[in-house]
This record gives structure tokens, C-alpha cells and sequence, in this order.
């Protein structure tokens, strides 16, 4: 199965969450590619759309390796796996850390441009992104929204690879993929159009989807 694109995998992923309708969730996508597919479940559920912004941890001399997670508050997530294979140093892991605190906070104040976080007290909450890899991003993320209050955590993505559900099935109370191909290859491989989302197209979204917009299907 391949998307179209980031909303057309929403539409397919929100068909996954119908029976989440009437329950008055919140729906949350993990900026920036998750927030084109959160839009699109947000808008079937008629449920208000937040951004809920998580970090990866970057091994230092191999970036692209993660070694954990952060998300707001002080929800984190490690990788002890992997900070001992590099022998990574608690210096050097708090070093990574400072440094995507403050990258954390300057998108926030940017995203939600001073309007508050929508309330997740007491809500189920649809933690969206638009493919699973590693799965450290998502899990910091389903911790936050715990942290937050949250009383159910739904974990909604569009592909993941065929074992997410066993490495993740302890992050959330709900896991839901459209699909989980095997063999997986990238998020980016099962998207005809993977192109990057854009902070103004984040915010975009968010105001289209803010209570007493004009009909977001105008905008875009």
C-alpha cells in the first residue's frame, strides 16, 4: 500500500479511528510531517488538533542514530541500548540534551504562537505521526501526553514496521496503523509525495483547524 501523500494517509488512518467518534477526543500530530495526517483525523472526529512536540536524541558523531527522546515538561525516553554500544558519556548525552531543550521550546513558542496547549486532562488522546521508524520519537510523545493528564492514549499512524506493536504495545493503551509491511524499508518509501512539511504549513494547519475558522478545505 502507498499514500498518495500526508492527507491522503490521514483520511485513510482517521477510516481506522471511526469508533473513536463521540468520545471527545484530542488530537494531537508530532510536528512536522504528523501534522498534515493529524489534521485530516482531527477533522473527521471533530475533535480539536494540537501539535505535541518531541526531540530526537542524536548519538553526536552519528545524528542520525537516536538515543532517546525528549518531549515537553520533562517527559524523556533512552535508548540504554545504544548509549552503551557508542559509549556515550553522561556529559556528553546532557551536552545533546541542553541543546534540544532549547530547539524544543523556540518551535513551541513558534507552533502554537502564544494560544495554549489544548487540555488533555481527563481526554483520550490521538497521538499522530505520519509513519513509525524506531518508535523513540512516538513513545516520548505518548509519555507526554500521559505526563498532561491524558486517561487514554491512542498511538495512530498511517505505516509501521510489522513488529511496532510489540516494541511500542506498552507506550499506549491503543496502537492503530493502516498498514505494517514487511519487509519495511523508510516511512518515505510507502509515500508517493514524502515531501517536507514547513513550520508555516504547521501553523497553517493549526489555525485552520482553530474553533471558528472558515471550512479548512479553503486554505489548502
Amino acid at each position: 500500500m502507498v499514500f498518495a501523500d500526508r492527507r491522503e494517509a490521514g483520511r485513510r488512518l482517521a477510516a481506522r479511528l471511526a469508533h473513536l467518534q463521540g468520545s471527545d477526543p484530542v488530537v494531537v500530530g508530532l510536528p512536522r510531517g504528523g501534522v498534515p495526517v493529524a489534521f485530516e483525523v482531527a477533522r473527521a472526529l471533530a475533535a480539536p488538533l494540537d501539535v505535541l512536540v518531541v526531540r530526537k536524541l542524536g548519538v553526536p558523531f552519528q545524528p542520525e542514530l537516536a538515543m532517546g527522546a525528549i518531549g515537553e515538561g520533562d517527559a524523556m525516553v533512552v535508548d540504554e541500548d545504544v548509549v552503551w554500544g557508542t559509549g556515550i558519556s553522561p556529559a556528553a548525552f546532557a551536552r545533546v540534551e541542553t541543546h534540544e531543550r532549547a530547539a524544543l521550546h523556540a518551535r513551541l513558542q513558534r507552533y502554537r504562537g502564544g494560544r495554549p496547549a489544548v487540555p488533555l486532562g481527563g481526554r483520550t488522546v490521538v497521538v499522530v505521526d505520519d509513519g513509525i521508524a524506531t518508535g523513540s520519537t512516538a513513545r516520548a510523545a505518548c509519555r507526554v501526553a500521559r505526563d498532561r493528564g491524558a486517561a487514554r492514549v491512542v498511538l495512530a499512524v498511517p505505516v509501521a514496521p510489522a513488529d511496532w506493536t510489540s516494541r511500542l504495545h506498552d507506550a499506549a493503551d491503543e496502537l492503530v496503523a493502516v498498514a505494517t509491511p514487511e519487509p519495511f524499508h523508510a516511512v518515505g518509501a510507502w509515500y508517493d509525495d514524502f515531501s517536507p512539511t514547513t513550520d508555516d504549513q504547521v501553523m497553517a494547519y493549526l489555525d485552520a483547524a482553530a474553533p471558528a475558522t472558515p471550512d479548512p478545505r479553503q486554505r489548502f
